[in-house]
């Protein structure tokens, strides 16, 4: 059951399909621009202007991003109150971290505190642990959100690491997969239980 208006949930759910969409937008419209404009016939220091203005455009979302992901995922483990001693400690460790080696590994630090945290989210909602605070109820349901949160991290985290082909490979696929097994877990949960329960009844 999805939590009232008004809630914290509510506006998170908001603010981050919100934060998704627009970057959505901006990467189909520079797809199209970089296309339409013939961009790759330029020189490279044009296609280097081009560039810079479209990571200038995209940046402020992704921080965004950042932020929601790392009030979103430590949601499910702790209650209310812990919440705010951790996102405060967080908040300094990030800040200690951009003012000693710059904005981008005080970003860094936040995408990593919130993959680990999605990671334990991951086994205990696999485990089938009641403890987890989610929006809806259901195990393949809670078990696909912590997937598909997952995906979001790692796919934030491959911006960072993209110049690293081998790295990035794996960061896609991997995020490919969380993601698609995630939404089919979602949506379609019922089918899921409805084919395990087939597999299960043919194997006896």
């Amino acid at each position: 059951m999805l939590k009232k208006k008004g809630s914290l949930d509510y506006y998170l759910i908001l603010a981050t399909v919100a934060v998704l969409f627009i970057i959505s937008a901006i990467c189909i419209y520079g797809m199209f621009s970089f296309k339409l404009g013939r961009v790759h016939q330029l020189a490279p220091a044009a296609k280097l202007v081009y560039m810079n203005r479209m990571n200038s455009v995209t940046a402020p979302f992704i921080i965004a991003l950042i932020v929601l992901l790392g009030i979103c995922v430590p949601k499910r483990l702790l209650s209310e109150r812990w919440l705010g001693r951790f996102a405060a400690a967080l908040a300094m460790t990030a800040g200690a971290a951009s003012l000693w080696l710059g904005v981008k590994a005080g970003l860094v630090v936040v995408l990593v505190a919130s993959l680990q945290l999605q990671l334990v989210v991951l086994v205990l909602a696999a485990g089938g642990s009641q403890s987890l605070h989610f929006e809806r109820s259901g195990y393949w349901v809670r078990l696909g959100s912590s997937l598909m949160h997952l995906g979001i991290i790692l796919f934030v985290l491959d911006l960072f690491f993209y110049q690293y082909q081998l790295l990035h490979l794996i960061l896609f696929w991997v995020t490919t997969g969380a993601v698609v097994l995630g939404m089919i877990f979602c949506f379609y949960a019922q089918s899921v239980i409805a084919v395990i329960r087939r597999i299960r009844h043919d194997a006896r």
